[in-house]
């Protein structure tokens, strides 16, 4: 989990907030990260992040089993074309199966995943090059719309 944290504190512009006691976050996204385009350091309010690291259910979001020990999950936001290329399917077309517990698998949000959103439990040897690319990706389209906003 560091690993791609630290990868992506390493993208220009961004902006990693990772909630913890006494910052007025809930104590349910006490060690989770939250990846933002941010060049001035300060993340719009009305701009959602384009990637996260999870480390246990949330209410509605218990698919995965981050509950038990030593499981997190990546969360990226990635185009419609690449959606399609990693699991097969279109975003508001979801009908395959999935067990969404499964570890070092890109598979569709368990939550999100209508919405163009994948998750990987666990990135390892399989999946970790990819996730790290596709946040790569999704950073520099937040940069993309950043840039369209301030050209407004």
């Amino acid at each position: 989990m560091e690993q791609i944290i630290t990868a992506v504190r390493g993208f220009e512009g961004s902006h990693v907030l990772v909630p913890g006691p006494g910052d007025g976050s809930p104590e349910a996204a006490w060690g989770d990260a939250f990846f933002f385009y941010a060049p001035d350091g300060r993340p719009s309010p009305t701009v959602q992040p384009y990637g996260t690291v999870v480390t246990g259910d949330q209410p509605g979001d218990t698919a995965s089993g981050l509950d038990r020990p030593g499981r997190w999950r990546v969360n990226c936001r990635v185009e419609k074309a690449e959606f399609r290329r990693l699991t097969g399917e279109e975003p508001r077309s979801l009908v395959l199966p999935r067990d969404f517990t499964a570890a070092d698998v890109v598979l569709p949000h368990p939550v999100y995943g209508a919405l163009g959103w994948v998750a990987v439990v666990n990135p390892g040897e399989r999946t970790l090059g990819t996730v790290l690319g596709l946040l790569r990706d999704a950073h520099e389209a937040a940069r993309a719309r950043y840039e369209r906003r301030r050209a407004r």
